[in-house]
């Protein structure tokens, strides 16, 4: 997963919930020096929360990604987040040659 135009990500999720399992995923995906330049929030919900499970994802372009975790698996999640940093590298490198 390109992570390099990400700026924050922000999930809230149930630790217990088979349903974060995506959501898990998620941050499992990100390389281990992400802290030093993406903001990342983690919000646990308690064991016996019915609120959803959520994935916010903040471009450097100023884009916000708003992620249903409940209904994407995983490789859905990461193709929509790396589809837009496509676009952001593609923009960078016409801009640079």
């Amino acid at each position: 997963m390109m992570t390099k135009f990400l700026t924050e990500v922000t999930t809230k999720f149930n630790p217990f919930s088979p349903n974060a399992r995506s959501a898990r995923l998620f941050l499992s995906l990100l390389p281990p020096d992400a802290r030093n330049t993406i903001a990342v929030k983690t919000t646990l919900l308690p064991q016996r929360s019915t609120e959803p499970s959520s994935l916010s994802v903040k471009f450097k372009d100023g884009m916000e990604m708003k992620l249903d975790c409940e209904k994407l698996p995983i490789k859905s999640l990461a193709e929509e987040v790396d589809r837009h940093s496509r676009k952001l590298q593609k923009a960078a490198d016409l801009s640079d040659g």
